[in-house]
């Protein structure tokens, strides 16, 4: 990111990417305004508000959005999926084959984290790139707004802020819990922007970006909770079904259920995630049944399990792109990289765990590449491709139409299912242990395996359980990373199937290669911060004998 790029970050104006660029912060002739009368703006002219919010979430998903920034053309630059992409491909459940057609090979080997390359440029950009969009929201409406539908719109922007924010700290730096004082990532707010495109800013530690993040979101929760009380929802706002783009109630509950779920909060994680589901079903949303997934699913926010995703509309330039999307390198069964990478494998270790009668066994084909959720057409896709052992047959294609090369599927970022995931280990480790194996067993057994027992009893046992269900439930929804960190589980790649002898690795959980390295661009753009700021620069892990 050059130096014009992090000035443009840092400083708040409503310059949006759909035709708004009215100022709220002036008046025309220059003065401050105040504001009571920001909110007279908004009120009167919602269409301000709405461009605000809708800024936020296209920058979800854009089209090589860092093509100037990184001065390359790259077909892994599509906003928030390709940080799903690469994360993924940094830890040891998504397998690959390091191939000419595989665009996650550097986050495979970690050269990702050279400070120079194009990952480490298009993370950061993409992260602050949202962050800036959620604050020109914010600056724009005040803390104390009063109208339900303003009170909607500044909830989209600290949500999201909090949101981004928790990403990046777990990036940059080790889990929460030990580390508090440890640097983290430069804080960019509303309030700071200003100050900081002069001056630059350093590193905030990792309490203090934890304490924004837990403000924005409780703020936000308490605005859509204020909205909701006066008929203001997402539903409502877009006029049409539920837009599961933007935040809810219970999407906000969710997200602080992560949040706590980072910080070892138990009590509050599972408390969160208990309103997070208790909000959703009230809304008509519920976990995907064991016949909903005996098929491949996971394509539209439609599905009733969905709380949170980013839409993708057929004329979207990553989708006209044909390939340039998360589809085309995540999919089997439509057209894309994947067909030619030989596509995402789960690790074989992990997928024998998995029970027969556990209908998520039919995600992944089988040692003889075989899966009992497959139809005729798209067996017909396997065949054609020849696809490993283990491939992923989760995700389905647009329209669920085999070989469909417009790769318009909507990408999954939160799901009830994950709720009910995180209420269990959070009363394990809360002290109570026994209604942690409960909510497990429960869930599993009506949603996914009839014949489940959770033979774990104690915190430890359940916590180890839960993630085994998580990294199977969860598997390329770009969620694991968080809990490789959080767990502090290393990267043991031994076992996994990992198809090159170069990428199989056994990283220890305290190593400095599994932190991101803040770019170079961004330590000679930003004043706050010298070469000894960043993360360490640590050769890449060596290869380990495999098992």
């Amino acid at each position: 990111m050059n130096k014009k790029y992090i000035i443009a970050l840092m400083v708040p104006v409503i310059s949006l990417f759909v035709g708004c660029e009215d100022k709220l912060d002036t008046q025309p002739e220059g003065s401050i305004i105040t504001s009571d009368q920001k909110e007279e703006v908004v009120s009167k002219d919602p269409d301000k508000a709405v461009a605000g919010v809708n800024a936020i979430f296209a920058q979800f998903s854009q089209y090589m959005p860092n093509e100037d920034a990184i001065g390359a053309e790259r077909h892994n630059d599509f906003g928030y999926p390709s940080v799903m992409l690469f994360t993924d491909a940094n830890g040891y459940d998504v397998v690959s084959e390091d191939n000419g057609y595989n665009w996650t090979g550097n986050s495979l080997d970690y050269s990702d984290r050279d400070y120079t390359s194009y990952e480490s440029q298009i993370i950061w950009n993409d992260m602050y790139s949202m962050i800036y969009a959620a604050n020109n929201v914010i600056a724009n409406i005040p803390a104390d707004v009063e109208d339900p539908t303003s009170q909607f719109y500044l909830a989209q922007g600290l949500a999201t802020r909090a949101f981004n924010y928790w990403v990046l700290a777990q990036l940059y730096q080790f889990k929460y819990v030990g580390h508090q004082q440890e640097p983290c990532v430069p804080i960019i707010t509303d309030e700071n922007a200003e100050v900081a495109a002069q001056n630059g800013t350093p590193r905030s530690s990792v309490e203090e970006v934890y304490s924004l993040i837990s403000s924005d979101i409780s703020a936000a929760l308490e605005l859509l909770e204020s909205a909701k009380q006066s008929g203001i929802t997402r539903t409502v706002i877009t006029e049409k079904a539920e837009d599961k783009r933007f935040f809810s109630l219970y999407v906000a509950y969710g997200l602080r259920a992560r949040i706590n779920l980072s910080m070892e909060k138990w009590t509050e994680a599972a408390a969160d995630a208990t309103k997070a589901i208790e909000n959703a079903m009230a809304d008509g949303v519920s976990p995907a049944g064991i016949s909903d997934v005996s098929k491949p699913s996971f394509w539209t926010m439609d599905e009733p399990n969905w709380m949170w995703g980013i839409k993708i509309a057929e004329t979207d330039d990553v989708v006209t792109s044909g390939i340039v999307n998360w589809l085309s390198h995540m999919g089997s069964l439509n057209y894309g990289y994947a067909w030619y990478s030989k596509g995402k494998q789960i690790n074989k270790a992990l997928y024998e765990t998995i029970e027969e009668d556990d209908v998520r066994k039919g995600w992944w084909l089988d040692e003889y590449q075989e899966s009992p959720n497959l139809n005729n057409a798209y067996e017909g896709i396997i065949a054609d491709y020849d696809f490993a052992p283990f491939t992923q047959v989760k995700f389905a294609p647009y329209n669920e139409e085999a070989g469909s090369s417009t790769n318009a599927s909507d990408i999954p970022l939160m799901r009830i299912e994950e709720m009910y995931l995180i209420k269990a280990e959070a009363q394990a480790k809360g002290g109570a242990p026994d209604a942690g194996k409960t909510t497990l067993e429960e869930f599993v057994k009506a949603y996914r395996n009839p014949a489940y027992v959770c033979e774990a009893t104690s915190p430890d046992g359940i916590q180890e359980e839960v993630f085994r269900q998580r990294r199977i439930e969860l598997w390329g929804e770009g969620l694991n990373w968080f809990d490789v960190m959080r767990l502090e589980t290393g990267v043991d790649r031994r076992g996994g199937g990992f198809p090159n002898a170069t990428m199989v690795f056994n990283i220890a959980p305290d190593d400095p290669i599994l932190l991101w390295r803040i770019p170079e661009s961004e330590i000679q753009a930003n004043p706050g911060l010298s070469e000894g700021d960043n993360n360490p620069s640590v050769p890449a892990p060596e290869p380990v004998a495999d098992l």
